[in-house]
């Protein structure tokens, strides 16, 4: 079992910056590959970033140059720095931890995002 617990969410203007973080506990030394995906309403839950055990990252195109995914420790927290934000990057956020074993998917509860313009 893990469990993901999201914190950092919230509003901020257009322009500015937010960090996101996700702490995962239980059977953490499973995990292979953990991130964030996003949701707003209307559209697809769509890939932000994610981070393999081994530190290989991937970004989502709307995001990339603006975002970045790292592992605050070595084993059960990751953050996502988000920098010049804007209005459509509002929607909610949700952790994402895989595994190579069933069940391969995990998902936190999800965090507001707000960016005002």
């Amino acid at each position: 079992q893990v469990q993901l617990v999201e914190s950092g969410g919230g509003l901020v203007q257009a322009g500015g910056s937010l960090r996101l973080s996700c702490a995962a506990s239980g059977s953490i030394f499973s995990i292979t590959t953990m991130g964030w995906y996003r949701q707003a309403p209307g559209k697809q839950r769509e890939l932000v970033a994610i981070i393999t055990s081994g530190g290989s990252t991937n970004y989502g195109d709307s995001v990339k140059g603006r975002f970045t995914i790292s592992r605050d420790n070595a084993k059960d927290t990751v953050v996502l720095q988000m920098n010049s934000l804007k209005p459509e990057d509002t929607a909610v956020y949700y952790c994402n931890a895989q595994r190579p074993i069933t069940p391969y998917d995990y998902w936190g509860q999800g965090t507001q995002v707000t960016v005002s313009s």
